[in-house]
């Protein structure tokens, strides 16, 4: 017989407090942002029009038969959270929106990086350390990709590099396909 043992993850970048899950957007390729999505307070004190916070949840179980590891399941999700997510209503437009999308299409795009790195790990003693290490090797890029985003769009103000970069997420987004949470 075996024996499941579930080993759980959650990450979120920008939210701390795991106590109770505040109500999440999966993303969808069908369903864009929109304000009436940021219901977090603005920071009077950031110079930032808006804050987007998403992040990755992940989660696996492992099938043991005897102290072995005989298959594995796992998920992946891009979330949106609307309570830690905010704009200042003065400074926002449908440019800053988009910008604010697209660091939701990153998200999008790790996951499905993350979901492609799990395909093709192999059942063996060391699957749990591997799921570990791809976890943080997804977090880590997933930041600093975030950040690298920010700062060569200056924080949406280049509209050529805005575009750029949309072209580039929008075209990853398509050829990692096959790893979509809904194929």
């Amino acid at each position: 017989m075996g024996i499941k043992t579930c080993i759980l993850f959650f990450l979120t970048f920008c939210i701390q407090s795991t106590d109770v899950e505040p109500p999440v957007l999966k993303w969808d390729a069908k369903t864009k942002l929109s304000w009436q999505d940021f219901k977090g307070q603005p920071n009077a004190l950031s110079s930032a029009a808006a804050i987007t916070a998403s992040g990755l949840t992940f989660g696996f179980s492992v099938d043991e038969v005897d102290k072995k590891i005989v298959d594995f399941t796992s998920s992946v999700e891009a979330h949106f959270y609307p309570d830690k997510s905010w704009y200042k209503p003065e400074e926002a437009d449908a440019h800053i929106l988009a910008h604010e999308q697209l660091h939701f299409d990153i998200t999008e795009l790790h996951a499905r990086k993350f979901r492609q790195g799990i395909s093709q790990l192999k059942i063996s003693k060391t699957l749990v350390r591997e799921l570990k290490a791809l976890h943080n090797a997804i977090n880590k890029d997933l930041a600093s990709y975030q950040d690298t985003y920010d700062a060569e769009t200056n924080f949406s103000r280049d509209s050529i590099k805005q575009v750029e970069w949309q072209q580039k997420v929008t075209t990853a987004i398509v050829q990692l396909d096959a790893y979509s949470a809904n194929p």
